[in-house]
């Protein structure tokens, strides 16, 4: 199981910085850079709900599903 997180694309198309994201979000630029890795564990709910206000979108935006046995 496989989960890519799309922040640095949704962060491409809206023309914003990681730190001002992380500003906005009112979490560590390291925090955010961790979770943009995909070297994250878990994300909070609230995390993942500010990152959705910040960046006008849906978590299905930030968040993918890719099976293990998919290029």
């Amino acid at each position: 199981m496989a989960i890519i997180v799309n922040v640095d694309v949704m962060l491409a198309r809206r023309k914003m910085s990681s730190g001002e994201l992380a500003e906005k979000v009112g979490i560590s630029p390291a925090n955010l850079s961790i979770l943009k890795t995909g070297k994250a564990k878990a994300v909070r709910f609230s995390t993942l709900s500010a990152l959705c206000k910040a960046l006008d979108c849906q978590p299905g935006d930030l968040l993918e599903y890719r099976a293990e046995d998919e290029p």
